[in-house]
């Protein structure tokens, strides 16, 4: 994997980021992803759900897609599968996302290679929440 981010670059993303927009967020508290934006949430990161199954998350509006947020977008968390990310990417570039995070399981090289390219810091296979713990605590 090229390009793997230091544990100090992380510490600076995620001491930079405000506004988590998670890709695949579930409404259903046994899934991955309502967790890790639960945690990420009492962290005090805004949350913006990207899922066209839910209207809401968490008394939060939840959107379709990216381009439909109209708000700045400091990370996208990618809680889908790995050949679902190409997409994903170029959504998260059309709207001005300055990070696109792959969670664990989830690995596409050309994806991120097309992320960084157009300027996006890329973390990929790596879970959000067990990297914030080990590095920033909660």
């Amino acid at each position: 994997m090229p390009d793997v981010p230091s544990d100090e670059e992380i510490r600076r993303l995620l001491a930079a980021t405000r506004r988590i927009a998670v890709v695949g967020l579930s409404d259903r508290p046994d899934r991955p992803s309502f967790g890790v934006a639960s945690y990420l949430r009492d962290q005090g990161y805004r949350i913006l759900p990207v899922n066209p199954a839910l209207q809401a998350w968490e008394g939060e509006r939840a959107y379709a897609s990216l381009s439909e947020i109209g708000e700045p977008i400091d990370l996208v968390d990618i809680f889908r599968r790995s050949d679902a990310v190409p997409s994903i990417v170029e959504e998260a570039i059309a709207a001005g996302a300055r990070c696109v995070w792959m969670q664990e399981g989830v690995v596409h090289p050309a994806a991120a290679e097309r992320a960084r390219e157009a300027g996006l810091q890329v973390v990929m296979d790596r879970c959000i929440l067990k990297e914030h713990r080990r590095l920033i605590g909660s």
